[in-house]
């Protein structure tokens, strides 16, 4: 690799990049020939570092700088590498050289030129760079996922307005990134705070692709071989808990966001608060969408969990994720005054009770109804999350149900005592028989249709 330095620094920054691009090229496909998955050395990270995120080898020497142009003419090179690579396991293995956090000062850098290299492969449908992209997303670290997802955000709904609909269009081109984008938002926007609700553009897009089909959701659970355990730290499977988060906390988020304007001391004017009540009604409309696109997928998640083997055994909405949305939507209750928020506290109960109740049934959600109980014992009253938390009454008497089946019978809710038996009736007294129509063959029976 010296060889290859020394005659790497005698070429200008963008010539020096692609010579380097293209032995990586060579270093890998005799690699990936020998073994499946090959290791990173030394020597061809070092060079990545110096000749794309050009950051000095010697210690304390200035870092270089690319001017605006020769950046834009770097990430075309790159793009356009990536296009003509027909073989995708050397795609994978350079996109994942170049881009894995190795948790040194080239990061920084790594991760800028990583958002403007998504940024361009969304702008020009560059599809082979998506799907890198979405795996990239898969194997990372949930922090850089979701730098990658706000570099993004901040290109296509806050620096251009209207230039939402180019993202909008990737939806076909590459539906696996789609899914991963969407696992990624819903990391970054959690709805803590004001600043943190996901922008209503952003909102909109991601709900039309839902909307449209909602097996977006469970592609990468679909088409990656997955364990039984999964690595801490990084993204989920599936995009589930984060957008059960936006449903169940969204009436009270906004409700809060309100009140804080509100309370400022600079009341918004007619037309101001016209338009912001307008949009928060849009908001809640897609909210109320995209519920119902969520429980959908939810239902469907039985039998791809039992054609995988994992029913019972992968919980796609983690019980430990449930226990802090519980605890924010208590936090939010209590923060907003039940008396003024009581609408908005029953409709994210309700949501967050059907969500329990069909992820549950379908075996999403792996618990038992006593630990429900015990989460959820300090939410406020609702009738319909009392009903799920007490549980059906499992009849002894039946034959073995199939899995998420339940008797619709439910036991009293909690706090409401069994009605005594009642008192047995006494028994009628007999009727007199009637006399028995004698049946006659062939005799017509007089019919007219009530109109």
């Amino acid at each position: 690799m010296s060889d290859i330095r020394h005659s790497l620094l005698r070429r200008d920054a963008l010539s020096a990049a692609k010579e380097v691009l293209y032995h990586l090229d060579i270093y890998f496909s005799s690699q990936l020939q020998s073994a499946p998955l090959p290791m990173v050395d030394k020597g061809p990270a070092e060079l990545l570092e110096e000749f794309l995120f050009q950051v000095p080898k010697e210690r304390g020497a200035p870092p270089k700088r690319l001017n605006s142009l020769q950046e834009l003419q770097l990430l075309e090179i790159m793009c356009n590498y990536f296009q003509e690579q027909t073989k995708d396991s050397v795609r994978q293995i350079i996109f994942s050289s170049l881009f894995s956090p190795q948790g040194n000062k080239a990061d920084d850098s790594r991760m800028a030129l990583l958002g403007k290299l998504v940024s361009m492969a969304v702008a020009v449908c560059r599809v082979p760079v998506l799907e890198c992209a979405a795996f990239w997303l898969q194997r990372t670290p949930a922090v850089y996922c979701v730098r990658l997802a706000r570099a993004l955000v901040d290109d296509y709904c806050n620096l251009v307005p209207g230039s939402i609909q180019t993202l909008k269009q990737i939806f076909s081109a590459s539906p696996r990134f789609c899914c991963q984008f969407i696992t990624a938002v819903t990391a970054l926007y959690d709805l803590s705070s004001d600043d943190l609700i996901p922008p209503s553009d952003l909102l909109e897009l991601i709900v039309s692709w839902i909307f449209e089909d909602p097996r977006l959701i469970l592609i990468t659970f679909l088409n990656t071989p997955i364990a039984a355990n999964l690595p801490i730290g990084f993204l989920e499977l599936t995009p589930l808990t984060g957008l059960i988060r936006w449903c169940v906390k969204a009436p009270l988020a906004y409700k809060r966001k309100k009140k804080a304007s509100l309370s400022n001391g600079h009341p918004p004017g007619k037309i101001a608060k016209e338009s912001a009540s307008g949009e928060d009604r849009d908001c809640h409309q897609l909210y109320s969408k995209l519920h119902l696109s969520v429980l959908q997928v939810l239902m469907m998640l039985q039998g791809h969990l039992t054609e995988k083997n994992l029913y019972g055994r992968l919980g796609l909405v983690p019980f430990d994720h449930v226990v802090p949305l519980v605890e924010e939507i208590n936090r939010l209750s209590d923060e907003l005054n039940p008396l003024n928020a009581s609408k908005e506290i029953e409709l994210a109960l309700d949501r967050l009770a059907q969500a329990l109740q069909v992820a549950m049934a379908s075996g999403a959600l792996l618990c038992t109804r006593d630990d429900l109980r015990t989460v959820c014992s300090r939410l406020p009253h609702n009738n319909l999350l009392q009903l799920v938390i007490s549980g059906p009454v499992q009849q002894p008497t039946h034959g073995a149900l199939p899995p998420g089946f339940y008797p619709h019978i439910h036991t009293p809710p909690l706090g409401y005592p069994a009605h005594a038996a009642h008192p047995a009736l006494p028994a009628h007294p007999a009727l007199p028989a009637h006399p028995v129509q004698t049946f006659i063959p062939g005799m017509t029976f007089p019919y007219r249709p009530i109109r």
